[in-house]
């Protein structure tokens, strides 16, 4: 009997250690962005063989049957983008922890502040402007029926979902 008291106590401390140990380990990351996996394309991109609703495609491009020589020119664009994103999420992540540090500390600085918020937003714009080109690089590759199609598949009502950064 006592052996069992001791496991159930043991079993139950372990049980509520592990939300602590979970968070203890995320408090512990390094500072900057979630690291992406690199060996293939930014997340909601890609190669994505198997069909026209396979995972990996832009939103706009779910449900148009690409050839493979699409596909290919899809990965190779997406791919070649990966680090000038990688890039840019760097600086606008670091630039809005050391913002959120700036306005924490007892020596705020606006000129600073306003500097880091420029930097940030540059690099957030850098972003959406190299979205918009590999946006219009992958329309480029349909042909005129494909594009009719993601222009339909594109006009659905309901909120346009950005592409995550990661």
């Amino acid at each position: 009997m006592k052996y069992l008291s001791i496991a159930v106590s043991l079993l139950l401390l372990s049980a509520c250690s592990m939300p602590l140990l979970a968070l203890a380990q995320h408090d512990s990351a390094p500072d900057g962005p979630p690291p992406r996996a690199m060996p293939g394309p930014p997340p909601g991109f890609g190669h994505a063989p198997g069909g026209p609703d396979a995972p990996g495609l832009p939103p706009f491009l779910r449900g148009i049957d690409l050839s493979e020589a699409q596909q290919d020119k899809v990965f190779a664009a997406t791919y070649a983008q990966a680090p000038l994103l990688r890039e840019q999420e760097k600086i606008a992540f670091k630039a809005h922890a050391q913002l959120r540090e700036l306005a924490a500390s007892s020596a705020y600085d606006d000129a600073k502040a306003s500097a880091l918020a420029s930097t940030a937003a540059q690099a957030m714009a850098t972003i959406s402007l190299l979205q918009a080109r590999l946006e219009q690089q992958l329309l480029a590759v349909l042909t005129p029926e494909q594009r009719k199609q993601a222009q339909q598949h594109d006009s659905r009502p309901g909120p346009r979902h950005p592409q995550r950064f990661q």
